[in-house]
C-alpha cells in the first residue's frame, strides 16, 4: 500500500498554480513546466506542485508559503461568509416554517370550530324531522298505509344514520380543538359488549355475516369512559360488517391478556387493507376508495375518531391486515383493582 503524503498547507489550497499566474508569481509557461515535471515525479512520491516550482527555481520558498498563506485567509474567509449566509438562511426558513405552522394550526382551530357550529345547527332541524316521523309511525297524526309505513321507517333509519354522522363531527371537532373530555371509571365490558351487539346484530344479518361473540363471563373492570369505548368498539364493529362481504364472518373478542390488561379485538374476513394504503386508514375525511363510485358509505371519520378516544384513554389501537382475507383491530384497557 502506497504511503499517503505528509499534510501541508498546500494540501489545503485548490487551484495554487491558477492562483500563482494571476498574482504574476510565475508565467503561464512556468506553470505548465512544473505541472510536466510534477507528473514524471509522482513515481517517486514527490507529487506537490509547490515542490515541483520549488525544485526548478521557478518560485522561492518566501514567496511560496506567502502565496499558499494569502490564498488560506481567503478561503477561510470565504468560508466563513458562506457560514454566516447558511445561518442566515436557516434562519429565515425556520421563520418561514413557524409562521406556516402557525397558519396551518389556525386554519385547522377554524375548521373545527366550523365543523363543530354546522354540525350543532343540524342537530335541531334534525331533531324535528325525527320527532315528526316517530309521531306518523306511530299513527298519532292519523293511520297509515303499508306503503306509507314502510316509506316511513326508511326515512326514520335515514334520519339516525345522518344523527350518527352529525355526532360524528361534533366528537372530531371536540378532539381536533383539543376539548375531549372523559367521564373516567369502572366499565363493566361484558354489560357494554351486550349493548353494543344488540345495535349490530341487525346490520350484519342484513348483510348475511355472521357475528360471533368469544368473551368470558368472569371479566375484571376496566378504566375507562364507558360511553365512548362503547361507541369505539360499535365503530369497529360497524367497519368490520361493512367491509366483510355476505358470508363472512366479524368475531369481537374481549380477554385478559394479564392481570393489567384487557384487550379488545374485532376481526373480520373481509377485503383487508392494502399494504401499501395501511398509514391512510386514521386520516379523517379519508375515504381508500375516494372514487365517486365507490362502494362502501362513510365520512372517514370513524377510525379517526377511534384513535383519538383511546389517545385519550392512554390506550393504542393496533391491526393486521391481509387483502382478501380479512383484518383485526385490537386496543388494550387497564384493569380497574379493588381496593385493599
Amino acid at each position: 500500500m502506497a504511503s499517503r503524503p505528509p499534510l501541508t498547507p498546500e494540501i489545503l489550497v485548490p487551484r495554487l498554480g491558477e492562483y500563482l499566474v494571476q498574482a504574476g508569481h510565475i508565467t503561464e509557461e512556468d506553470l505548465q513546466r512544473a505541472l510536466e515535471y510534477q507528473r514524471k515525479s509522482k513515481s517517486s512520491g514527490r507529487y506537490l506542485l509547490g515542490q515541483a516550482l520549488l525544485e526548478l527555481k521557478l518560485i522561492d520558498r518566501e514567496t511560496l508559503d506567502r502565496a499558499i498563506t494569502e490564498q488560506i485567509i481567503q478561503l477561510r474567509t470565504a468560508l466563513e461568509d458562506a457560514n454566516r449566509f447558511l445561518e442566515k438562511r436557516v434562519q429565515e426558513r425556520t421563520a418561514e416554517l413557524q409562521e406556516a405552522l402557525q397558519k396551518l394550526s389556525e386554519l385547522s382551530q377554524i375548521k373545527a370550530n366550523f365543523v363543530a357550529n354546522v354540525s350543532h345547527e343540524l342537530r335541531t332541524p334534525l331533531t324535528h324531522i325525527k320527532g315528526y316521523i316517530e309521531l306518523l309511525v306511530t299513527e298519532s297524526l292519523g293511520p297509515l298505509t303499508p306503503e306509507q309505513r314502510n316509506a316511513l321507517q326508511v326515512s326514520q333509519r335515514a334520519a339516525a344514520r345522518l344523527e350518527s354522522l352529525i355526532d360524528n363531527l361534533i366528537v372530531f371537532s371536540l378532539a381536533a380543538r383539543g376539548e375531549m373530555s372523559l367521564k373516567l371509571g369502572p366499565v363493566n365490558l361484558n354489560k357494554v359488549a351486550s349493548e353494543v351487539l344488540s345495535y349490530s346484530r341487525s346490520k350484519a344479518a342484513d348483510r348475511n355475516v355472521a357475528l360471533n361473540v368469544d368473551i368470558p363471563a368472569d371479566l375484571p373492570p376496566v378504566q375507562a369512559d364507558e360511553q365512548k369505548i362503547s361507541w369505539v368498539i360499535l365503530q369497529l364493529l360497524d367497519n368490520a360488517i361493512k367491509f366483510t362481504p355476505a358470508g363472512g364472518q366479524v368475531t369481537l373478542s374481549i380477554y385478559p391478556e394479564t392481570s393489567e390488561l384487557v384487550i379488545v379485538s374485532v376481526a373480520d374476513t373481509g377485503i383487508g387493507i392494502p399494504e401499501n394504503r395501511r398509514d391512510e386508514i386514521f386520516e379523517p375525511f379519508h375515504q381508500l376508495d375516494g372514487s365517486s363510485t365507490r362502494r362502501y358509505g362513510g365520512t372517514g371519520l370513524g377510525l379517526a375518531l377511534v384513535r383519538e378516544i383511546l389517545d385519550a384513554h392512554g390506550s393504542l389501537i393496533e391491526f393486521d391486515s391481509v387483502e382478501g382475507q380479512g383484518t383485526t383491530f385490537r386496543f388494550p384497557l387497564l384493569v380497574v383493582h379493588p381496593p385493599d
